[in-house]
């Protein structure tokens, strides 16, 4: 006999929004047409488990098939199946408070949140004319039933033959999803959403190489490992287990070891399992993110888990996997998901742990990987207020001789020579070691110490700092005179008239090439006898400012003004002396033509200019030209 009916909606319209927006991405059906498999299969071991099920298990795989012929693509399991009355209750009565609210709610939206509504079932339509369902229950005496829809709210239920337990989904694919009709897709959706389920799913035989092409055996395709290193217990596992599952995870990356890692494995107050790996984090943000696998009872949820862990922690590699978040493709719904918020701030203190660990017990090893952990610690101290408190016992500074100290430790190692008479601690820097040579050097004669200050969120890094702990400055080493970057007392100002000053100024802006986007301003300074006659400094904030607009939008503005160098004359020096004399008695036509004859201010001016690595182009052509005449 056969029955016919309504499945129990308001609207008629359900199937046309569940196959227009159930998912963003139509591929999901697969999962979760296998998961429930695997689900229904679970179920029935369970039972068995407490000895309401004392029959056969027999296999308990779920196998996936393709029948091109058909058009239809097979999900079968041998789980618990179903009754009439079941497929009645969980089948036809959409488990919905309301369809027309779920219209009202997710009518513009492709990112509806399905775990929400136990719509999984229905996805199957969004690629198919016709879902059949042929379903048998374990429970003894029970009739198996075949169940059919063409994606409208009438179905037909009928008795049929059916030898086992279990249920087969079959889906007709409409003419617009033949793509699921290939093995070679079907494969790849197997393995990227289902390749950790904890029930075997077969697709196929293995094949082997044979006379030419690659030919079916006798062995079922397993496509999933059912056991994954993170839901085994971290005290049975050697680092080689560690390092093949990374390789299983990226199998066609070119990405180096991971430096270590965490195995996760919490049971309260929530549960969460996984392993996540500290790559060698290279100068780019951008360069590995989306490595982390987000999984629910080792269902693929997403790979895209920006706003569900802390920025910072999108750098890591590796697994997560938890019951507690829903399997959901709504990023929306998970962002807001109290559960999800509760194992992203343990995640970021078990990464605190580990990094304070190592640091603590292996410090020579931990300053070994500190080029590669820089941009990820500072990355979270500048994004996660937490970690931040915790990061900063064991984040490092390393300086230009490659030494290695904690904040602290450096500021007891400078305070004694670079404390201003401010009191403010002055933290000299560098950018480039090579490009900042002759600065370096002359901060090291001095005494002073200079760090290497070279990575991408350094800036941003060194701003933090300096508003988190006070009285402390980062200045970088050509950001002024080495006599001028730690004042220790009251520096004599020069006094010219206006004539003199605007014609040296106006002298020395004449020898200085054209470079685009670039002013110079001139300064006049006691530098004393010995110093070099001419210097090129930067000005510290507007550097910065122009740094942080490189990677900041919103600061765009200073990304588009110019580069600003002072030209800092040494008056203290025989040569600027001689010229600050002469411009009181010359023109400013006169003088220039007279030092552009001489030629020795051009020649200080290029000097200062190569020791800051801003001669370049026909500027420094000219210059070597004059270096070989004078030879």
């Amino acid at each position: 006999m056969i029955q016919k009916g309504q499945i129990g909606v308001t609207t008629d319209n359900i199937f046309p929004i569940i196959k227009k927006f159930l998912y963003s991405d139509h591929e999901i059906f697969l999962r979760e047409i296998v998961s429930n498999a695997v689900d229904a299969t679970q179920k029935i071991r369970t039972l068995s488990d407490v000895g309401e099920f004392k029959g056969d298990l027999g296999n308990l795989s779920v196998r996936v098939s393709i029948d091109k012929k058909k058009k239809t693509l097979t999900i079968s399991d041998r789980g618990i199946g179903m009754t009439s009355e079941e497929v009645d209750k969980y089948i036809n009565q959409i488990a919905l408070s309301s369809a027309n609210d779920f219209l009202d709610q997710y009518k513009d939206n492709t990112n509806a949140i399905i775990g929400h509504f136990g719509l999984g079932f229905y996805s199957s339509f969004m690629v198919s004319k016709k879902v059949e369902i042929v379903t048998k229950s374990y429970k003894e005496e029970t009739p198996a039933v075949k169940w059919s829809c063409n994606g409208t709210p009438d179905f037909t239920m009928e008795e049929v033959d059916k030898p086992d337990r279990g249920t087969d989904i079959i889906l007709y694919l409409d003419d617009e999803n033949k793509e699921f009709l290939e093995k070679d897709k079907i494969d790849s959706l197997l393995k990227k959403y289902c390749r950790f389920l904890p029930i075997p799913v077969i697709f196929g035989k293995k094949q082997e190489w044979k006379d030419g092409k690659y030919v079916d055996t006798e062995e079922d395709n397993v496509i999933n490992d059912t056991t994954p290193l993170w839901k085994q217990k971290p005290a049975g596992l050697e680092e080689k287990d560690y390092l093949k599952f990374y390789r299983e995870l990226y199998p066609l990356s070119m990405m180096e070891e991971p430096m270590f890692w965490i195995h996760l494995n919490v049971d309260y107050p929530f549960n969460l399992t996984g392993i996540l790996y500290f790559p060698k984090i290279k100068n780019n943000l951008d360069l590995q993110r989306n490595k982390i696998q987000l999984y629910s009872n080792q269902v693929f949820v997403t790979d895209s888990v920006e706003g569900i862990v802390p920025e910072f922690l999108t750098l890591l590699h590796g697994v997560i996997d938890s019951p507690d978040i829903p399997l959901n493709v709504s990023r929306s719904y998970l962002q807001s998901d109290q559960n999800v918020k509760k194992i992203s701030g343990h995640i970021t203190k078990k990464v605190a742990d580990k990094l304070e660990e190592l640091f603590k017990k292996e410090r020579s090893q931990f300053e070994q990987k500190w080029d590669s952990l820089k941009l990820f610690i500072a990355y979270g101290m500048l994004s996660e207020e937490k970690f931040y408190d915790r990061a900063y016992k064991f984040a490092l500074l390393k300086n230009i001789d490659d030494k290695y100290f904690t904040l602290d430790e450096y500021k007891s190692l400078i305070e004694g020579v670079q404390t201003d008479k401010s009191g403010e601690l002055i933290c000299l820097y560098a950018g480039d070691r090579e490009m900042q040579y002759a600065h370096i050097d002359a901060a090291k004669e001095k005494g002073y110490d200079v760090l290497l200050m070279d990575g991408q969120l350094d800036i941003h890094w060194m701003g933090l700092l300096e508003q988190k702990q006070g009285k402390i400055r980062f200045v970088r080493v050509d950001s002024d005179t080495v006599e001028h970057l730690i004042e220790k007392e009251e520096k004599e100002n020069v006094t010219l008239t206006d004539k003199q000053k605007e014609n040296v100024t106006e002298a020395v802006k004449s020898q200085l090439p054209v470079m685009e986007k670039t002013e110079f301003g001139v300064d006049f300074k006691f530098l004393g006898k010995t110093s070099r006659p001419v210097q090129i400094t930067q000005n510290e904030f507007s550097r910065r400012m122009k740094e942080m607009a490189a990677m900041q939008q919103q600061m765009a503005f200073y990304g588009e003004m110019p580069d600003t160098y002072q030209v800092v004359l040494n008056v203290d020096h025989p040569l600027i002396k001689l010229l600050i004399n002469e411009s009181e008695d010359k023109e400013k036509e006169e003088l220039i033509a007279q030092i552009t004859s001489d030629g020795k201010l051009k020649q200080m001016v290029d000097l200062a200019l190569l020791s800051g690595g801003l001669l370049k182009g026909e500027a420094l052509s000219d210059f070597v030209k004059r270096g070989f005449q004078t030879i």
